[in-house]
C-alpha cells in the first residue's frame, strides 16, 4: 500500500469531502475516488459511506484512519529525521504518551519544565488510552508514558518500569449556575437524582463504585465521544459529570467543579521500557512529578497515605 493513497484517505476524512480533498491535494475527484476505491479493495472492507453532506468514514474506516494517521506522521518524522542525520544534527526525538486529561495539563507543564531545564529537545506528544500507551511503550514507539490506574486496571508487565507519581482525587463539574454550585464538598448521595454523562468506561466505574458504596446509583443516561463532548454537554446544562481533577485548572468557563466527600480516586503513574532510556527521560520524570504535585488537588507520592506499592496497582 502506498503512503500517498493513505494521506488521501485521511484527508478525505478530515475534510468530509471528496473533492475538498481533491483541491487540497492538488488531485481530480476522479484521482481521489479511484484511490479511495483501490485502498477498499486491497482491505476488503468498505471505508466510506456517503451522507446527505459528503462522505465520512464507516466504523472500518475510522479504525484504519487512526492507524494511518499515526503511521503518515511516523513517516513524516522518519523524513526529518534523515535529512538531520545527513545535515549532522540528529537527536532522537523524544516520544511522550498521556492519557487525555493527562496530556490536558500536567504533561505539557512538565515538557515545559524540562525544556526550561535542559534547553531545546525535539519531543512529540501522543494522547491515548492507557492499556494503548502501555502497548505502544512495549512496541518501542514511546519513551515516557504517563498513563492511570482507572479500570479496567494496569497490566503487570516486566517489560516496562512503572513509577507511582501519586493519586489524582475526581471531581463532579456542574453547569454555572447549578444549585450545588459553589457550595463545597457534596455528598453523591445529593446528585444521586441528576443525569450523568461519561466518555469512557474507566470513569463510568468509578463513578459506579462510589455511588454503590454510598448506597445510591448514578444514572449515566448519556454518552460522549471524549472529554470535550462530556464538557460541551455539562455547559449546556443536559448533565453533571464526573472528571480527573488534574483538570480543574483547564476547565472552560461555563461549567464549574466541585469537590466530592470521600471522592473516588485514581492513580497516576509514569511507565518508561527497561531497555536503553532516552537522555531525556530521567529530567522528564522530574519534573513529572513537580507538576503532578503543583497541580493541586492531587496526592503525590501517596496512596491511602502509604508509600505505593506495586501489588495495589488498579487501573486503565
Amino acid at each position: 500500500m502506498e503512503l500517498t493513497v493513505w494521506r488521501t484517505f485521511v484527508t478525505v476524512c478530515r475534510l468530509g469531502s471528496l473533492s475538498a480533498a481533491a483541491a487540497e491535494l492538488h488531485h481530480t475527484q476522479s484521482a481521489v475516488s479511484r484511490q479511495i476505491a483501490g485502498l477498499e479493495r486491497q482491505l476488503g472492507v468498505p471505508l466510506m459511506e456517503r451522507h446527505a453532506r459528503g462522505v465520512r468514514p464507516t466504523h472500518a474506516g475510522e479504525v484504519f484512519r487512526s492507524h494511518a494517521l499515526a503511521t503518515l506522521n511516523e513517516a513524516d518524522r522518519a523524513v526529518r529525521a534523515a535529512r538531520d542525520a545527513h545535515d549532522g544534527a540528529f537527536h532522537r526525538p523524544l516520544a511522550v504518551g498521556a492519557t487525555p486529561s493527562l496530556a490536558a495539563g500536567i504533561v505539557p507543564e512538565a515538557i515545559r519544565g524540562l525544556l526550561e531545564r535542559t534547553g531545546p529537545v525535539r519531543w512529540s506528544l501522543l494522547p491515548g488510552l492507557s492499556a494503548q500507551l502501555h502497548s505502544r511503550v512495549i512496541a518501542g514507539d514511546l519513551d515516557l508514558a504517563v498513563v492511570t490506574d482507572a479500570p479496567p486496571g494496569l497490566p503487570h508487565d516486566p517489560q516496562v518500569e512503572r513509577r507511582f507519581l501519586g493519586l489524582d482525587d475526581m471531581i463532579v463539574v456542574l453547569p454555572v449556575g447549578h444549585a450545588r454550585a459553589g457550595r463545597g464538598p457534596v455528598h453523591i448521595q445529593t446528585l444521586a437524582d441528576q443525569t450523568w454523562v461519561e466518555d469512557n468506561d474507566g470513569s463510568a466505574a468509578l463513578l459506579r463504585q462510589h455511588a454503590a458504596r454510598a448506597g445510591v446509583s448514578a444514572r449515566i443516561d448519556l454518552a460522549a465521544a471524549d472529554l470535550l463532548g462530556k464538557l460541551a454537554l455539562v455547559a449546556t446544562g443536559h448533565a453533571i459529570a464526573l472528571i480527573p481533577g488534574v483538570l480543574r485548572c483547564a476547565l472552560r468557563t461555563d461549567v464549574t467543579a466541585v469537590d466530592l466527600v470521600d471522592p473516588p480516586t485514581r492513580g497516576i503513574y509514569t511507565i518508561t521500557p527497561r531497555r536503553a532510556p532516552h537522555p531525556s527521560t530521567a529530567p522528564l520524570l522530574e519534573q513529572l512529578a513537580t507538576a503532578f504535585t503543583s497541580a493541586g488537588p492531587a496526592r503525590a507520592g501517596l496512596r491511602g497515605g502509604l508509600p505505593a506499592q506495586p501489588s495495589l496497582i488498579r487501573g486503565r
